[in-house]
């Protein structure tokens, strides 16, 4: 016997029936459950204190950018090399996996390398900040420094010296850029932003 629902009448009171409101016992309007804060929220009041990444965020942000960088430029070089080691008697398969073969190659070696510059350098600039209190340039470059000598140190004194200059250099002068293009950006943004609303009147 198979059950047919009942159809709804359509004349039948709804006196013995009400709304729920899930809301009902907080005591709040409910649509103010909705309205959520546009700032960031942090789960420790210190940590609103200080606008910089954490040592754990900075590990993972600059390990992870080195080695996909250092990854992308691997894979061209290795598609070079494996262009260059075409044979005229390879297949169009075997040219495929010339170069898949070649860019795993360098893309693994050049990813590694650079991934291990980047955990170097979060974990030397992350200890300047917790050792100095403070977060600004002197913090990177000498971060920098330590990373290129400290990468190259056992290739000789000289090496690492070199090596920590120029890590030292790179840093500085990538650091001061982005000071330079951030502030070139915001005055562009305001000037832009001041010329529109005097165009608008």
């Amino acid at each position: 016997m198979s059950y047919s629902p009942r159809s709804p009448n359509p004349n039948q009171s709804d006196e013995n029936r009400r709304l729920y409101n899930p809301y009902q016992d907080l005591n709040i309007p409910a649509q103010t459950l909705y309205k959520l804060p546009t700032s960031p929220e942090y789960l420790f009041q210190e940590e609103s204190i200080a606008q910089r990444r954490s040592w754990g965020e900075n590990l993972t942000y600059y390990t992870g950018i080195g080695y996909l960088g250092g990854a992308i430029i691997g894979a061209g070089k290795g598609l070079t090399e494996g262009v260059k080691a075409f044979e005229p008697a390879d297949s169009k398969k075997i040219k495929v996996n010339r170069i898949l073969n070649s860019c795993g190659k360098f893309g693994g070696k050049y990813g590694n390398h650079a991934g291990i510059i980047g955990l170097l350098y979060a974990g030397m600039e992350s200890g300047m900040v917790a050792v100095r209190d403070t977060d600004d340039i002197i913090n990177s470059v000498v971060a920098g420094l330590g990373t290129g000598a400290l990468y190259k140190a056992a290739a000789g004194p000289r090496s690492a010296a070199v090596a920590g200059a120029i890590g030292g250099l790179a840093v500085g002068v990538a650091v001061t850029g982005k000071q330079v293009l951030k502030r070139y950006v915001d005055t562009c943004s305001c000037r832009n932003l001041f010329l529109m609303k005097s165009c608008s009147w």
